[in-house]
């Protein structure tokens, strides 16, 4: 009898608590293995990625998130000016929205978008900005 490479694959999977497989109940939210995939993880800091985080937990099913600022804050442990400039780096990432705030909105939606490119190549940006201003001088 011949085994396929599929079945042979599948014989190897283990699970190693099977009596525990989490099963999706009231809601549910997801994180894009393309985070991963397409280089953010490793252009991310810490702080943006705990933002990232908490507003996909938070977010609806379109992906809209309309918490506070201080409760976010307060929720990942950040002071506002390191919650503004992760907010501020995710929005150039083309990793959310952010509609800024009004009257009838005061801290502003947030929306998770879905993920279409690579990360940003920050260090390959420094250097031809540097290079440009070394040359204009």
């Amino acid at each position: 009898m011949k085994i396929s490479h599929r079945q042979y694959v599948m014989k190897k999977y283990h699970i190693p608590q099977p009596q525990n497989i989490r099963n999706i109940k009231d809601s549910f939210a997801w994180i894009d293995h393309r985070l991963m995939r397409n280089g953010f993880m490793e252009t991310m800091t810490h702080q943006d990625m705990a933002l990232y985080l908490f507003l996909i937990l938070a977010a609806d099913k379109n992906g809209v998130s309309f918490y506070r600022k201080e409760k976010i804050c307060q929720a990942v442990s950040l002071d506002y000016s390191q919650f503004e400039i992760a907010r501020d780096r995710l929005v150039n990432m083309n990793l959310i929205a952010f509609e800024r705030y009004s009257v009838l909105s005061p801290n502003g939606h947030y929306q998770i978008l879905p993920i279409e490119a690579k990360a940003p190549d920050y260090s390959k940006q420094l250097t031809e900005k540097l290079t440009d201003k070394l040359f204009r001088e």
